[in-house]
């Protein structure tokens, strides 16, 4: 009986993960919130992560690059009686990386967010360009659909502590930031700033309002689909295999389940991976350099320099292209500061 027992809680568990056919989006308080976080390195994902989790929210201290998370990764915790799942993907999903390791990535992120996120929310620093994560986006509608996006994504600025006081984060967008625009624009102007020691609940109560405009109880595609339903049949696999042991420990069934799920097909990732190393200290280096531009005027002499220095510095392809890019940044910026005075 006591095994029963503990079977029928890891079937309501997945009722309260899957929501019932009554239940709706206002019902997400009494069920497991799933997030996604996506973001490149240095975007903060840290900080978010702890923030979202009740833990400390300070950005004082990421003056370097983060150390990148190697594989997605899921924590769970409840507050004020609200279960949490986070899934922490690494820096854009890497695709840097081989084809079949980006595979395994985005296979693990659907498994650990299975049935189905309710939310993906783009870690996006407020100072710096926004290439990668336009990209970051783009990926995300390949793999899992372009609802994934338009209906499901709020963007979440990061290192709010490097915007002006006197500056409003809406104005900064529709004045000086066009390319952040665009990425709020194209998660259909869904976004907050995730400011050190700030309340998250403004978040959640967001959040809320996304699965409740979007009508549905989570986000779902093919993929996830046939994710949750690996899931499921790993998760009977470990129950017998534990009741031919004899075990009665039931705990962990689940969490268990999802991380043996890396071998999903992944369609289209194939053209979204170049083989190149691993950047993240090249990209950390990047988003040094482009926001220290953005706060010096007087920069259009020298930037041509500039660019030629960086691509010195990185060398090769990679340091040419960084190189030219730098160097039309900082004309650009400087271009912008003149006009201003």
């Amino acid at each position: 009986m006591e095994g029963s027992t503990t079977q029928d809680e890891i079937h309501q568990e997945e009722k309260d993960r899957s929501g019932s056919s009554e239940g709706g989006p206002a019902d997400l308080k009494e069920r497991e919130l799933r997030l996604v976080l996506l973001g490149s390195a240095g975007a903060g994902k840290s900080s978010a992560v702890n923030a979202i989790l009740g833990g400390p929210t300070s950005e004082s201290d990421c003056t370097g690059p983060e150390t990148p998370a190697t594989d997605c990764q899921k924590r769970r915790v409840t507050l004020a009686g609200r279960k949490l799942a986070v899934v922490d993907t690494p820096d854009c999903l890497c695709i840097e990386r081989p084809a079949e390791d980006v595979c395994r990535q985005f296979s693990l992120c659907a498994a650990l967010s299975a049935p189905g996120p309710h939310a993906f929310l783009l870690c996006v620093p407020v100072h710096r360009p926004s290439n990668l994560e336009l990209q970051i986006l783009e990926t995300i509608e390949k793999v899992f659909g372009p609802e994934a996006v338009s209906k499901h994504t709020m963007v979440l600025f990061t290192r709010m502590d490097r915007l002006p006081e006197d500056v409003s984060l809406d104005d900064y967008l529709n004045t000086e930031r066009p390319d952040l625009l665009e990425l709020v624009q194209k998660c259909s102007d869904r976004h907050h700033p995730l400011r050190p020691g700030s309340s998250v609940e403004e978040l959640f109560i967001k959040v809320e309002k996304l699965v409740e405009e979007s009508g549905t109880h989570f986000y779902t595609c093919p993929l996830l689909q046939e994710a949750e339903s690996r899931v499921k049949e790993k998760k009977e696999e470990i129950l017998r295999s534990r009741r031919e042991k004899g075990e009665d420990d039931w705990e962990g069934i689940r969490a268990e389940a999802e991380k043996s799920v890396d071998d999903l097909v992944v369609v289209g990732i194939a053209e979204l991976c170049v083989s190149t190393p691993d950047t993240s200290f090249l990209r950390w280096l990047w988003d040094s350099v482009v926001g220290w531009l953005l706060w010096l005027p007087n920069m259009v002499r020298g930037s041509a320099l500039l660019g030629s220095i960086v691509g010195l510095f990185v060398g090769g392809p990679v340091g040419g292209a960084m190189g030219a890019t730098v160097g039309s940044v900082a004309t650009e910026v400087g271009r912008r500061k003149q006009k201003t005075k």
